[in-house]
């Protein structure tokens, strides 16, 4: 019989036990519903670290709701901030595990329920919405105030609470890479892939320019430049990237494959038709080299590239006649040497309109200047010479010349 009696009074402690916690968490719903969030707060911290109620899907929802109030409270924006509603999420994502990721459960539609502004207060979500956001106002003060580092903590919470909301996770990626996160930047870009329905253009462009600039991996950046083509055909600049990188990774054939089919519907594109030329000039094809430069000021006037190269390509014919000229017998100048120097002179005038253009465009530029000097001498332009040695004098000093 005492030891029944001794049973029983055991039972009803540990009722007595459980009803306390139980009470302790009840006080701090109801402490929160006062907005006395530090009382609610101490009490749920307690009911969190006894073995019957901090086993409770429950307790932990209603931690999470105590710390989204703190931390939507809390205007500093900074480090502690965040800390909270990094705190606030561990506990929304315990009450889901705890749930066994059952979104249909009581818990969990009160966990994910969206918060609606025309609503009644009584009727909005307090769980993950509710602390997403919250994150996304302030990541948007930080954005504002110029704060990218803080800004991009507040993004990165919102965006792992809510991980299809792609605008969210665009500025978690947008800004990790302002700051220099690469790896932060490349794991939401990449999530960014993910999503069927998305227009992951300028996903895949922030990718390839982390792999190419950030990186130095030009493998890397043509594989994402190579997927997004895959996906994005008709995009202009994908191309011209496809291009670049081939060159750059030294894979010609494929580079020239890729240049003629990008042509096809784009002839007019000066970038790839300067990279043509290129391909060419490199194959030892001066003639079909000018003809594409020329070709990609015929396009665009104003391409700076395509002016330079064809005014370098002229340039360059010049410079092998004076060579040649140079080399010859006295047999040999006596017959040849006024024919091939006005040839060489014929050249440089050539070159002239284009250097003359790609001046205009870089006016800062003192090599084109000189060049344009070194043209006009030889051409005998002797007021123009001098214009573009006074020009040159005032930028690098009357010894230009000598140095």
């Amino acid at each position: 019989m005492k030891k029944l009696i001794l049973s029983l009074a055991l039972v009803s402690i540990a009722a007595t036990i459980a009803f306390g916690q139980k009470k302790v968490v009840r006080s701090a719903e109801r402490n929160l519903r006062k907005g006395n969030i530090e009382e609610a707060y101490s009490d749920i911290k307690a009911a969190v670290n006894d073995e019957e109620t901090g086993s409770e899907s429950e307790t932990y929802f209603i931690k999470g709701k105590i710390e989204t109030q703190m931390f939507e409270a809390d205007s500093s924006n900074n480090e502690e901030t965040v800390a909270i509603g990094r705190e606030a999420e561990s506990s929304f994502m315990t009450t889901f595990e705890m749930e066994e990721m059952d979104s249909t459960s009581k818990v969990s539609e009160d966990l994910f329920k969206e918060v609606v502004p025309e609503l009644p207060a009584s009727m909005q979500g307090e769980g993950v919405y509710r602390l997403k956001n919250a994150a996304l106002n302030k990541g948007a003060e930080r954005y504002d105030a110029d704060d990218m580092e803080s800004a991009f903590e507040f993004f990165s919470l919102a965006a792992d609470l809510d991980p299809k909301d792609t605008s969210m996770v665009f500025n978690a990626g947008y800004t990790a890479n302002s700051i220099g996160n690469t790896e932060a930047a490349k794991k939401y870009f990449t999530q960014l892939l993910d999503i069927e329905e998305y227009n992951k253009l300028n996903a895949y462009y922030f990718l390839i320019q982390i792999a190419s600039a950030e990186e130095k991996d030009p493998e890397e950046a043509y594989r994402w430049a190579k997927e997004a083509r895959e996906l994005y055909p008709e995009d202009k600049g994908l191309a011209e990237f496809e291009i670049q990188l081939l060159l750059q990774l030294d894979k010609m054939e494929e580079a020239m494959t890729s240049i003629e089919k990008a042509l096809e519907t784009d002839p007019d594109n000066p970038a790839i038709r300067l990279r043509y030329g290129y391909l060419k000039e490199k194959s030892g094809d001066m003639e079909g080299a000018l003809k594409e430069y020329k070709r990609t000021v015929e396009a665009d006037p104003e391409f700076f590239e395509g002016n330079y190269y064809a005014g370098a390509i002229y340039l360059d014919k010049a410079r092998n006649i004076i060579n040649e000229v140079n080399n010859l017998s006295d047999e040999e100048w006596e017959a040849k040497s006024d024919s091939m120097l006005a040839e060489a002179d014929g050249l440089y005038e050539e070159a002239l309109p284009y250097f003359t253009k790609a001046s205009e465009l870089q006016p800062e530029n003192t090599d084109i200047m000189e060049i344009l000097f070194r043209i006009h001498s030889q051409l005998k332009n002797e007021a123009k010479a001098e214009e573009y040695n006074q020009m040159l004098s005032e930028i690098l000093g009357e010894d230009w010349l000598t140095r």
